[in-house]
């Protein structure tokens, strides 16, 4: 019975800091709305350009340059471009234009 009640008290301190984690990450994820012609094309821009959004690296930049074209924006996550941590922080900010054929 003791064993037990000392386990409980371990534990109870844990679970209130996993809490708190979780209850930050959820608020640290905001919409952004930026207006379309704001937005930095995913198909035509330089690295450089691609670093002006908040939250993308030359790593990340460097990514989405090599695996061009791109239909959509959700291209980036859906071939693996980027992670989806990434993609979340950047997908208000970017637009996927086609070349006219």
């Amino acid at each position: 019975m003791q064993i037990c009640a000392g386990f409980l008290l371990c534990c109870i301190p844990l679970m209130g800091m996993a809490q708190k984690h979780e209850t930050r990450a959820a608020h640290s994820i905001t919409t952004v709305d930026v207006p379309s012609e704001n937005r930095v094309d995913i198909n035509h821009s330089s690295i450089e350009e691609l670093m002006k959004i908040p939250g993308l690296t030359r790593s990340w930049a460097g990514r989405i340059v090599r695996f061009r074209p791109y239909h959509a924006k959700n291209d980036l996550l859906e071939r693996g471009v980027l992670s989806s941590q990434v993609y979340d922080r950047i997908k208000n900010y970017v637009i996927a234009h086609r070349d006219q054929q």
